[in-house]
């Protein structure tokens, strides 16, 4: 297939190999909160302070890390693949972008984001947020947040990553676990569709059964020897 229609899926596995700490302990836990705690509307409407500190931190260690080499081979992929290269992250890092990816969509939100619910606006935010700050554009606090995906939310623009997947000619999902939907079934919606499908992760997942091709091993090693094959016209 040396041209046609391609969806890449990123999950936590190509960010984790840039060091991006993970905030959970060996037992799952957030200073001896469940994440699912500090990751929802009810945490945030319970514990606010709490949740902004979580997200706070999590956007300060952004800034000590870097893309990494299969970041960047999926940038060089969206730059010279004829036909296109749909790409969609359930990360919420802005690591593709800095590696030159264009048009991500990220389906759980952006740390780098934020949003009031008083108002309903969204924005670029690089700063510490906190119960007290004010929205830029209504000016009323309180109703700052950032603009995540939580738990029991509907993931960002499933209608066009159904249209990506329906028009799929190849299907890769990269350091992904296969656990959380509905990502976790796009490997079915995209093989309905008629896609060849790649698997690419340290390990089999509970989906693995479901795509064509697996390339094990770590996502910086994995990733540019796959890009390098697909622009080689070896696929």
């Amino acid at each position: 297939m040396k041209s046609g229609s391609i969806v890449i899926l990123t999950g936590a596995g190509i960010s984790a190999e840039s060091g991006l700490p993970t905030f959970r302990d060996k037992d799952g836990l957030w200073e001896g909160h469940r994440v699912e705690d500090v990751a929802g509307p009810a945490a945030f409407r319970r514990h606010p302070e709490l949740v902004h500190r979580f997200y706070n931190l999590r956007r300060a260690a952004l800034q000590t890390v870097e893309p990494n080499a299969a970041h960047l081979a999926i940038a060089r992929l969206q730059r010279e693949r004829p036909g296109g290269v749909t790409l969609i992250t359930q990360n919420v890092d802005d690591l593709h972008e800095r590696a030159g990816s264009t048009d991500v969509i990220h389906m759980h939100g952006e740390l780098r984001r934020a949003k009031c619910e008083r108002c309903g606006a969204g924005m670029e935010w690089l700063d510490e947020m906190e119960t007290t700050t004010p929205c830029p554009r209504c000016g009323r606090s309180g109703g700052m947040r950032p603009d995540i995906v939580w738990f029991g939310e509907m993931p960002y623009r499933m209608d066009a990553i159904a249209d990506a997947l329906r028009h799929a000619d190849l299907f890769a999902a990269i350091g992904t676990s296969g656990h959380v939907y509905p990502a976790a079934g796009f490997v079915s919606e995209a093989r309905l569709a008629g896609a060849r499908t790649v698997e690419i992760n340290n390990a089999g997942t509970r989906v693995s059964g479901s795509f064509h091709e697996h390339f094990t091993g770590p996502a910086t090693v994995e990733v540019p020897k796959w890009v390098e094959s697909l622009l080689a016209g070896k696929d």
